[in-house]
This record gives structure tokens, sequence and C-alpha cells, in this order.
């Protein structure tokens, strides 16, 4: 029943533009007690992820914990649009949040905040063929697969955020399909270009 449920579109949101490169990054706080306002300590990577039980989802919640690994010294965010208890679930059943703190968004708020409406396009929802046989070449050669979707719904959007310490929109990165992995990798980039013209990006490596 829940999987019928996820295909149903949601109330629409007011949805701001998507934050561009050089503005200054909307505001997190206090969606979670474990997120202060910016300026921050430290650079941030916000991820926007689709349902829980997106195999994609699950790759790129993946990406990130290894990459809250490898750079301690970047603040790694997930958000959720699913409930908390389908949230906590998932993330343990794919292997754990580690230094990524994981927040939850039910009512989608912060994702219309960051530019991150709804899908218009039936095809991003069901999958193009295209996106299928991604989702076939994850299962296969990762061993990810599409898990139940308890809560959330294959509507909303997903992007990725890269803020330098000041507080600044250094990288943006909104999905273009379903099946759309971000590259952390040109997020750190971005971020290391900024300390290199100081501005902001704080002790990342």
């Amino acid at each position: 029943m829940q999987e019928l449920q996820s295909l149903r579109s949601p109330p629409g949101k007011d949805v701001a533009p998507v934050p561009q490169v050089g503005d200054r990054a909307p505001s997190l706080w206090p969606s979670s007690e474990k997120i202060g306002p910016f300026p921050s300590p430290r650079p941030v990577l916000v991820v926007f992820l689709r349902h829980c039980g997106c195999p994609f989802a699950e790759k790129t919640l993946g990406n990130l914990t290894a990459l809250s690994i490898a750079h301690p010294s970047l603040h790694c965010i997930a958000v959720s649009h699913s409930s908390q208890a389908a949230t906590d679930s998932w993330v343990m059943s794919v292997g754990g949040a580690w230094d990524v703190d994981v927040v939850v968004d039910e009512q989608r708020d912060l994702y219309a905040q960051w530019g991150l409406g709804l899908s218009t396009a039936w095809h991003a929802v069901l999958g193009s063929a295209s996106t299928l046989y991604s989702a076939y070449c994850l299962g296969r050669n990762e061993g990810i697969w599409n898990g139940a979707t308890e809560s959330g719904n294959r509507w909303q959007m997903g992007g990725a955020y890269a803020i330098d310490a000041s507080g600044f929109v250094r990288w943006a990165h909104v999905g273009a399909a379903t099946s759309d992995v971000p590259d952390f990798e040109e997020a750190l980039a971005a971020l290391r270009r900024a300390r290199g013209t100081g501005r902001g990006a704080g002790g990342l490596p």
C-alpha cells in the first residue's frame, strides 16, 4: 500500500530559486539541534536525498558517509523527507550514518527553501529505460537494489550543496533524473578553490 502511496504526487510547496554559487546559503537551522546557523566552524556539504528505499539515495548516502570519514573537517549533512522512523530504520539497514548528521524534513520545507520541488516528468518517477538500466547495473555491480518505500514519495527532487565556512554556496547540484548521484569530488574541489581565494573554506584538506 505504501508503495502505491509513494507514487501519488504530494501537495506542492512554494519553492525558492535554486541557490547559485556565490549566494548566501539558506538556513538549515533550527531544523536540528545538531546544526547551527551559517557561518559555521567548518565547511558544510548538505545532501537532500530522494525517498528512503531508492537505490540511488542509498548510493548517495554511502558516498557521503565515506566522505565524512575521509574528511572530518567537512560537516556532512543528509536530509530525508521520509518519516523519522522510516529514515532511522533505512539508514541503519544501509550501513549507518557514520559521521553524517541526518535531518528529517518530512514536510519538505527545507527542500523547498533550497530550491528543490517536485518532478513534473512521469518518467522521472517511474524511471525511463536508462534509469531502469542504471538501477539494474547498480544492483548487479554493487548489490544496491530498490528497497521498500515505507515513507516519502517518488516525486521529490534531490540535490546537494557545498557551503564554505562563511556561509556561501560554492557548489550546487540538482538531480536531473532519478538515477542522478552527485559527484562529491566536484564539491571538494569547489571548496578547495574557495579556500585558495581566502573565502572561508575552513580547514578542508
